[in-house]
């Protein structure tokens, strides 16, 4: 919420700068997120005390070479009044005594004429042939707002010569209101916290009205279908007003919190509703009678089906019975607390204004607004909860705010239906309490002091204790315990976090333990990191349709039904998520607009529904997602090769060596997202715990991917971390060389290359320490059929440097059991 200073000062005297101020602020709770200086000497360009200044028009003459342009002679309080050239469409020949922001030749302004924000320095020059060194500036050239249509006209109360920065130039706080200070969604509800944070005392306006007229009763009728629903609605009425532009003084209050003026009408219901904190709504009367043939006859209820309103907004919204409205006895008028009808607007030709003030259920409101995707400042309000007894007094500060402005004559009396009451919350409180929770003694007398600045109205009770009765607009207060902690909130709010003093620790820390159910998975991101992958995190929430893409033709990815939300954020977040893959290729998708070489990975859960009322089942998945070069391009190699599946084996063979796996395997497999003799299984124990490959092309042109190999892995991370052993082997850093041995064996080419390894290994026994597959050779010097797969094998002893006879012992006992297994040939 944007807060004016100028406008704050009138509900409370405010004694400290406005660094202290805000900082006050902000450690009660009240986060000021910026502010924003207008004019002043520290704003971004401030106003030349010297050079721009408040003047009047003296007359407005016309142009003696154009047609569109006038001459404007201008009092500024420097002696001799100066005549410049306009164009301001708002200044007219033959006008005299408006009040403009008026610059001298030297001053520094924004450009009106700029799409951006640029700065320009005021010159004299001769404008079809008349000298002018002086402006009269528009909105966009104070840094007001966007508006270059016209010139700014002041208040007819304006100082003519004053500086108009000493006029007005203001300082905007803006608030960023969490849910828990709602109240501070006024101005009124500021002065509150300002006054109790400074010892200050609220000055709150007039709720009153002039009312002139005939009775309100026999005039308008007002129900409630569900009180649970509305707790209040009132309505106030006022006859013969004439719609027109609001004063400058209200206009400039407005845009300074971020609303834009419309009418004197309309405004002053947003002036209200930043004022008090409660949304109000005009409506047109004569069309509520018109409709009604008679007595308008409002009320509130839910819809029916088949209901449909044209809101505001121009467009037609069906209404179903969830969504609360405001009706006649012709139909709906109002979707309530979320926007009015487009058919009881007020327009240019209104003259009679029914008033709407009234409280509604919080969570309806809520709902309906996210429901119809209409939020607004009064949703916002009555979403997070405004008083009931707030209704009356606003209405008729609006009402004769309304009188003042559009002139006309107000109803006695308010059409006021209560059929729900306000109930203050009653709390009983003690100093044993508060140093309970707070862990400091502070006195009752103090706890007092504080609970009487925020308007809460406090009764000794015992020694130690307090009856605290809690205001109107607390409706964040609770009872009993929960109340008691609320109101301690308050108190060290207003008291200050910062002065709660620092106590050490009495007792020892406790001894570091391992944390079994974390540092696994810990250990997978270290793994994963060394390797040179990168941590994502990715949305939980997806869309069926989303998933769906991972399969070739948009087929089901599982076929389980998805965990869907009640009540989702938004139209692409509707589900949860059964796989990682569809979030992984999004970003992958995204980055690879902006770099060549992507090494992913990502550690979260998915969810599967259960049966019955059971909770969805929360597995844990491990993805990986590999793309683009090898390595980086360099003077040595400006063309490195492209990541393929054997890249991403790798990474995937290395981490689970960190894990200390045995028995891991690949098996080559198929899987919808996955290219066709680019895809193998992962087994651990001979049991499969995820699929890895490259992604299928129409899988990568799906999700827009680029016309290259892309990598992806997903593994049941719960699975994996359940086979890794709690202890392992370690062995000293060996004492005696290796020997190095190379051997080729000839195989049919069904035979994989694990399985020849796995032989290798098993026939090598404890003197061979490696094994690794170097070369794989098809060619005319073998038989049709066959392939040759090279090793490099590494034998080594702990006590000893093995002979040559041993080594070529136990070379031939390998090639002997690769011969009886598989039926392989040494290669000559």
């Amino acid at each position: 919420m944007r807060v004016p200073l100028s406008w704050l000062k009138e509900f409370v005297e405010i004694p400290l700068p406005v660094p202290e101020l805000a900082e006050r602020l902000t450690l009660a709770g009240l986060e000021v997120a910026d502010i924003e200086r207008i004019g002043l000497p520290d704003a971004a360009l401030p106003w030349d005390r010297e050079r721009i200044r408040v003047g009047e028009i003296l007359e407005i003459r016309p142009h003696p070479n154009a047609d569109r342009l006038v001459l404007a002679t201008v009092e500024y309080g420097g002696g001799r009044p100066k005549t410049v050239v306009t164009g301001a469409p708002n200044l007219i020949v033959g006008d005299k005594g408006h009040k403009v922001a008026f610059a001298l030749e030297g001053a520094r302004h924004w450009d009106g004429y700029s799409a951006g924000r640029d700065i320009t320095t005021l010159k004299g020059r001769k404008v079809r042939g008349v000298p002018s060194d002086g402006m009269v500036l528009s909105e966009k050239e104070l840094g007001l707002s966007d508006d270059h249509t016209g010139v700014l006209v002041l208040d007819p109360q304006a100082p003519v010569g004053m500086p108009l920065a000493e006029y007005m130039g203001d300082v905007v706080l803006d608030l960023e209101i969490t849910p828990n200070m709602a109240r501070c969604l006024s101005i009124l509800g500021v002065a509150r916290e300002v006054a109790a944070l400074t010892g200050g005392r609220v000055h709150i306006p007039p709720a009153q009205m002039r009312a002139d007229g005939e009775t309100v009763e026999g005039r308008v009728a007002v129900a409630i279908a569900d009180p649970a629903l509305c707790a209040r609605y009132a309505a106030t009425l006022i006859a013969g007003v004439t719609i027109g532009p609001s004063p400058e003084w209200m206009r400039r209050r407005l845009r300074l919190a971020g609303i834009r003026p419309i009418n004197n009408v309309v405004d002053v219901t947003n002036y209200v509703m930043l004022e008090w904190g409660q949304p109000l709504h005009a409506f047109d009367y004569d069309v509520l009678a018109r409709r009604a043939r008679g007595v308008p006859r409002i009320t509130v209820r839910p819809a029916r089906a088949g209901e449909m309103l044209t809101t505001l907004d121009g467009a037609t919204r069906p209404l179903s019975p969830e969504r609360l409205l405001i009706t006649d006895t012709a139909g709906p008028i109002a979707i309530a607390g979320v926007m009015g009808g487009a058919e009881t607007e007020v327009t240019e030709g209104t003259t009679a204004i029914l008033l709407e003030a009234a409280n509604f259920h919080f969570i309806s409101i809520r709902k309906t607004a996210q429901a119809l995707k209409l939020p607004s400042e009064a949703s916002a309000r009555f979403g997070r909860g405004v008083p009931p007894s707030a209704a009356v007094p606003a209405a008729m500060r609006a009402t004769e705010l309304m009188r003042e402005l559009a002139g006309g004559t107000i109803a006695r009396g308010v059409a006021d239906c209560y059929p729900a009451p306000q109930v203050s919350s009653v709390v009983t409180l003690t100093t044993e309490a508060v140093r309970r929770i707070l862990g400091m003694d502070l006195p009752r007398a103090e706890v007092q002091r504080i609970l009487t600045a925020l308007e809460f109205l406090c009764e000794p009770q015992g020694e130690t204790g307090l009856r605290v009765t809690a205001p109107d607009h607390r409706l964040d207060i609770g009872t009993g315990v929960v109340g008691a902690a609320d109101l301690i909130e308050e108190v060290v709010r207003i008291h200050g976090y910062d002065r709660i003093p620092v106590t050490d620790m009495a007792d020892r820390l406790p001894p570091q333990r391992d944390a079994a159910a974390v540092d696994p998975e810990e250990r997978v991101r270290d793994l994963l990191a060394i390797a040179g992958l990168q941590e994502i995190l990715t949305y939980r929430l997806t869309t069926p349709e989303r998933e769906a893409a991972l399969v070739p033709g948009n087929g089901q990815v599982s076929p389980r039904p998805y965990v869907t939300l009640a009540n989702p954020i938004s139209a692409d977040r509707v589900v949860m998520r059964q796989t990682l893959l569809a979030g992984l290729l999004e970003v992958m998708a995204q980055n690879l607009r902006l770099r060549e070489r992507l090494r992913f990975f990502e550690i979260g859960p998915v969810f599967l529904p259960g049966s019955g009322n059971e909770l969805p089942a929360e597995p844990r998945r491990l993805a990986i997602g590999m793309a683009g070069r090898i390595t980086p391009a360099s003077w040595r190699d400006p063309d490195p090769c492209r990541t393929d599946y054997f890249d991403l084996k790798g990474v995937v063979e290395t981490f689970l060596q960190g894990l200390h796996l045995r028995a891991v395997g690949f098996d080559p497999a198929t899987h919808p997202t996955f290219a066709p003799g680019r895809t193998a299984r992962l087994l651990v124990d001979d049991e499969p715990v995820g699929v890895l490959g490259e992604v299928h092309p129409q899988v990568r042109a799906a999700f827009d991917l680029p016309a290259a190999p892309i990598c992806l892995a997903e593994f049941d991370l719960d699975a994996l971390l359940a086979r890794v052993p709690l202890t392992y082997r370690v062995a000293a850093v060996p004492r005696f060389p290796p020997a190095l041995q190379d051997i080729a064996l000839v195989v049919d080419e069904e035979v994989p290359a694990a399985e020849l390894t796995g032989t290798i290994r098993a026939a090598g026994g404890s003197l061979l320490v490696e094994a690794r597959l170097f070369d794989v050779y098809r060619g005319q010097q073998l038989p049709r059929g066959k392939k040759s797969l090279a090793f490099s094998l590494v034998f080594q002893a702990v006590d000893r440097t093995l002979t040559d006879a041993e080594v070529e012992a136990e070379k031939r006992r390998i090639v002997e059991a690769a011969a009886q297994r598989l039926g392989a040939e040494l290669r000559a």
